[in-house]
C-alpha cells in the first residue's frame, strides 16, 4: 500500500488515462479494479472502442504507483502499447472504484484498436474441468479471463459479451455472480459459461435429417469417443473452424483421413495431453517447451525420438524430418484426449488447401459424408482461424503459420503509413495485412489462393477486419505476378491506388520490419518462385535492400522449368531442366557423358521425357528460373527421393529428412561473376552429386553433403556482397529457410564471422509473411511521398 494511504490527509487529485494495445478481452478491467481498490483510489474503468479508459482520484503518490503498476503488473495476455494521461473532472473521494458499461463512442478513441487473440486452456480451468466435484467438471466450454475464445467470437469493439457470439447465451445466476465478483478470476470474463447457461455439444451424422441432432452434451461427447476408439474419423468444431480427428496410433484411421483430405503424404500434426507425452515422442528443449505450453499453444515442429514415434502409426508423418506436436487448446480437446487415451491426429477441416470450414451446415454437408459424424456446438464462429505452426531456430521461437493464438495481434511498422493500406500478399500460404499509422494487423492464414473459395475467404476476412477497426484502406499493395489471384483482386482498385511490390523484396522487408530495421540490409531471399523485376522467375537471390528500394547483388545459376508451373509438382522435371539447360558457368561441362547417362536414367522414370526435354532445350513453355527451392527439388529427384510431389515443398522436406543426423563433407561448389552479379554455379554441385552417387556414396551422405555445400556457398556469397557494400546486417527470408539444417548452418557461420543475422520470428519466412513485407514497403514509400 502506498505511503499516501498511511500518512493521514493528503491532496486528492484526479487523472484520466487511455490505455492502448491488447487491453480488451484479457482481464484488464478487472485488474485495474483490483489495483485501484488496493491503492484506495476512487473512480471508474470502462472499455471504449478498442481502448481502456480510466478515471481515478487519490493522493499523488498513490496515482504514480497506480500508473507504474499498470505497466509492470498487467495481465499475462495483455500487451500495452501506450498510455495517454490527462486531467479529468473531479472524482469524489471515498466513493470506491467501479467498472462502467462499455462505450462505442469511437470519436474519443484512437484511430486504431487491437483485437485480442484466442488463448489456450489455462491451468486453473483445466483443473476445474478434471475435478468431479466442480460444477464445470467435463464442461467443454470452460474459460476465464486468462483463457478462452476472443478473436473467433468478436463481432465488434469494444469487447463486451453483447458484441460477441456469446450474446445468445444469457448468464445464469451463478455465472453472473462470478462475472460481477471482483475477487473472482471470471470477473468480467466475457465468454464465461457453464453447463446451465452456456453452449452445448451436439452429435450428428449425415444419415440423419439436417436438423436431427442425435445426441446433446455429454451424450454427444461419448458417441464421439466411441467412434475414435473404434478407429473412426470425426469432424469437431474447434475455436476457429472445424477439424478432423482420428487415433494417431491407428493405421487404418490415418489412411482413411489421408483419403478424406486428399493428402497422401504431407505430415499430420498430433495432439497429446501434456509435456510428459511430448517428451515421450520427441526431443524437447526448454525453449520448445515454453512455446508448446504458452497461451498461443501452436503446433511445434520437434525432433522425433525413434523409440517414441513407434507409438504412432508411420502414416502420421512419413519420412518427415520433424514431428508436429501440440497440447490441448480447449477443454473439448482435453476431454477428447483423456477419453481416447492416446495421441490424436488433429488437422483442419477442409479438403487439400481449401479454407478451413466454419459454417455448421457446410461442415455437415462437406465433411459429414466423408467421416463418421460431426461433433459440433451452438456457439457461432465469427472468424476463420486455423492452428498456428511454430518452431525454435537457433534458440529463437519462429512462426511458420500465423493463425490461432497469434493473429490478429498487431505488429509495429518501423515507418508509419500516412494512409491506411491493405496488402494482399501472394498466392501460397496466404495472409493479408491491414495497416494504419504505425500498426499492421496480419490476418490469419487462409490457405492457398488456388480457387474462388479461398479468394472469397480472403474478401470476408479483410472486410471483417476493416469493419471492426473502422478503417477503409486508400492504397492496396500487391505482388508483381499478374496471375496471382491476389494480384487480380488488386486490379479492382483504381490504378493510382495500387502499388506493386517485388516478391523477394517483400520477403526481406518482412524480416527487417519486424526487427525495426529501416536501413540497408543484405537480404538472402531463398524460396520457390517469385516474379523478378527483369521478368524472369527468381528464388535464390541476395539483395541490397531497405524498406523502399532494392538492388540485386547475387543469384543462383539459372535453369529452365519445363512445363512451367507444373514442374513444381514434378521435381524430376526440374532435374531434367537443370541437366539439359542449366546455366553454363563451367560446372556443366565437367563430364558431359555423365550428364547424358543421368538424362537416360530420367527417361526411364518420366513418361513424358521427350516432350519435357524438348521444352527445356527450346525454352518453349519453360521459363528461366534462378531458384533455391527448385535446386533442392532437382537434388532430391536425382537422389531418387521424390519424382512427383504431392504437396508444396515435399522434395525439400524429404531431402532434409534424408540428411538428418548425418555428418558429411560439402559437395564442391563454385561462385562466378556474371553481369555484375555473383552467381552460384548450380551445375558444379549437381554434377558432383551425380559423380559421388556413381562412386557409391549413400543417399543420406549426399543429402547431407548437398546441404553443407549450399550453406557454405551462401555464407561466401554474403561475404562477397558485404565486401562490395559494407553492409553487415543480414536478413534470411523465404520458404527455403524453413529447412532447419540449412538455417542453423548459415546462422552459425555468419554469426561466427561477426554478422548480425536476422530471421523471421513473428511473421512466417514463407509466403505467409509476404503481406507484412508489402505493407512495410508501401508504408515507407508513401511516407517518402
Amino acid at each position: 500500500m502506498s505511503s499516501d494511504l498511511a500518512s493521514g490527509p493528503v491532496t486528492v487529485v484526479a487523472r484520466h488515462w487511455q490505455v492502448r494495445g491488447i487491453v480488451q478481452g484479457v482481464g484488464f478491467r478487472p485488474f485495474v479494479h483490483r489495483l485501484a481498490t488496493e491503492l484506495g483510489l476512487s473512480g471508474s474503468v470502462r472499455n471504449r472502442a478498442g481502448v481502456v479508459e480510466i478515471d481515478a482520484a487519490g493522493g499523488p503518490e498513490a496515482l504514480r504507483e497506480f500508473r507504474t503498476r499498470l505497466w509492470a503488473e498487467a495481465p499475462p495476455l495483455a500487451a500495452i502499447t501506450g498510455i495517454v494521461e490527462g486531467e479529468c473532472a473531479p472524482v469524489p473521494a471515498g466513493t470506491g472504484f467501479s467498472i462502467l458499461a462499455s462505450s462505442d463512442d469511437h470519436d474519443r478513441a484512437p484511430e486504431f484498436a487491437e483485437i485480442p487473440a484466442d488463448a489456450a486452456l489455462c491451468d486453473a480451468c483445466r483443473a476445474e474441468v478434471l475435478d468431479p466435484a466442480d460444477r464445470r467438471h467435463r464442461y467443454p466450454f470452460t474459460n476465464c479471463t486468462d483463457c478462452g475464445p476472443r478473436a473467433t467470437i468478436i463481432d465488434d469493439l469494444p469487447y463486451d459479451r453483447a458484441r460477441t457470439s456469446m450474446a445468445g447465451f444469457p448468464l445464469c445466476s451463478r455465472c453472473r455472480a462470478e462475472y460481477l465478483d471482483p475477487a473472482d478470476r471470471r470477473f468480467h470474463a466475457e465468454p464465461v459459461a457453464c453447463p446451465t447457461c452456456g453452449p452445448q455439444l451436439t452429435w450428428q451424422t449425415v444419415s440423419a435429417a439436417p436438423d436431427d441432432v442425435e445426441a446433446v452434451g455429454a451424450g454427444a461427447l461419448e458417441i464421439a469417443l466411441r467412434q475414435l476408439g473404434a478407429g473412426g474419423v470425426i469432424a469437431v468444431k474447434g475455436l476457429g473452424g472445424y477439424q478432423l480427428l482420428c487415433d494417431a496410433t491407428h493405421a487404418g484411421a490415418v489412411a482413411r483421413l489421408r483419403a478424406i483430405k486428399r493428402r497422401p503424404h504431407k505430415p499430420f500434426a498430433v495432439m497429446v495431453e501434456d509435456l510428459a507425452a511430448v517428451r515421450a515422442l520427441a526431443r524437447v528443449t526448454p525453449a520448445e517447451e515454453n512455446l508448446l505450453s504458452g497461451p498461443a499453444r501452436p503446433i511445434v515442429l520437434l525432433l522425433p525420438r525413434p523409440a517414441g514415434t513407434r507409438r504412432l502409426t508411420p502414416g502420421v508423418a512419413p519420412n518427415a524430418p520433424r514431428l508436429g506436436l501440440f497440447l490441448p487448446t480447449t477443454p473439448l480437446h482435453l476431454l477428447l484426449l483423456r477419453g481416447a487415451g492416446r495421441p490424436l491426429v488433429v488437422t483442419s477441416g477442409n479438403i487439400a488447401d481449401a479454407p478451413i470450414i466454419i459454417d455448421d451446415g457446410r461442415a455437415l454437408d462437406r465433411l459429414g459424408p466423408r467421416c463418421d459424424g460431426v461433433l459440433a456446438h451452438d456457439r457461432p464462429i465469427r472468424a476463420r482461424f486455423d492452428d498456428s505452426v511454430a518452431r525454435v531456430v537457433h534458440d529463437r521461437p519462429t512462426v511458420i503459420r500465423r493463425a490461432r493464438g497469434y493473429a490478429p495481434e498487431a505488429l509495429d511498422l518501423p515507418i508509419p503509413t500516412p494512409q491506411p493500406l491493405l496488402a494482399l500478399g501472394a498466392q501460397l500460404k496466404h495472409t493479408f495485412t491491414l495497416a494504419v499509422g504505425g500498426h499492421a494487423v496480419v490476418g490469419p492464414h487462409t490457405g492457398d489462393l488456388s480457387d474462388l473459395s479461398a479468394l472469397q475467404a480472403l474478401d470476408e476476412a479483410a472486410e471483417r477486419m476493416q469493419r471492426i477497426h473502422r478503417v477503409r484502406p486508400e492504397i492496396v499493395a500487391h505482388d508483381l505476378h499478374p496471375d496471382y489471384l491476389s494480384t487480380k483482386a488488386a486490379t479492382l482498385w483504381a490504378a493510382d491506388q495500387r502499388m506493386a511490390v517485388q516478391h523477394h523484396h517483400a520477403h526481406i522487408a518482412s524480416c527487417a520490419a519486424e526487427h525495426g530495421v529501416t536501413g540497408s540490409v543484405l537480404g538472402v531471399a531463398y524460396d520457390g518462385l517469385g516474379l523478378g523485376s527483369d521478368g524472369t522467375l527468381w528464388g535464390g537471390e541476395i539483395l541490397l535492400a531497405d524498406l523502399r528500394t532494392f538492388r540485386r547483388l547475387a543469384r543462383f545459376g539459372t535453369a529452365r522449368m519445363p512445363g512451367g508451373q507444373a514442374a513444381v509438382r514434378h521435381p524430376l522435371r526440374m532435374a531434367l531442366g537443370y541437366l539439359a539447360a542449366g546455366e553454363d558457368l563451367g560446372g556443366r561441362s565437367a563430364d558431359p557423358a555423365m550428364i547424358a547417362n543421368a538424362l537416360t536414367g530420367i527417361a526411364e522414370r518420366e513418361p513424358q521425357h521427350d516432350t519435357i526435354l524438348r521444352l527445356a532445350l527450346s525454352g518453349t513453355h519453360a521459363p528461366l528460373i534462378s531458384s533455391a527451392g527448385r535446386l533442392f527439388d532437382a537434388a532430391a529427384a536425382l537422389l531418387g527421393l521424390c519424382d512427383h510431389a504431392t504437396y508444396e515443398g515435399e522434395a525439400a522436406v524429404l531431402l532434409e529428412a534424408a540428411s538428418q543426423g548425418v555428418l558429411a563433407d560439402p559437395l564442391p561448389w563454385r561462385i562466378a561473376k556474371r553481369e555484375d552479379l555473383w552467381v552460384l554455379d548450380c551445375m558444379t554441385t549437381l554434377t558432383a552429386l551425380l559423380a559421388h552417387r556413381l562412386d557409391g556414396a549413400t543417399v543420406p551422405e549426399l543429402a547431407a553433403a548437398f546441404h553443407e555445400a549450399i550453406a557454405l556457398a551462401t555464407a561466401e556469397l554474403v561475404r562477397r556482397c558485404a565486401a562490395d557494400t559494407g553492409v553487415r546486417t543480414v536478413c534470411l527470408s523465404g520458404g527455403v529457410w524453413q529447412n532447419h539444417r540449412l538455417t542453423e548452418a548459415v546462422i552459425g557461420t555468419l554469426t561466427g564471422d561477426g554478422y548480425r543475422v536476422l530471421i523471421n520470428q513473428r511473421v512466417p519466412a514463407n509466403d505467409g509473411g509476404i503481406s507484412f513485407g508489402q505493407a512495410a514497403i508501401a508504408a515507407a514509400r508513401l511516407a517518402e511521398g
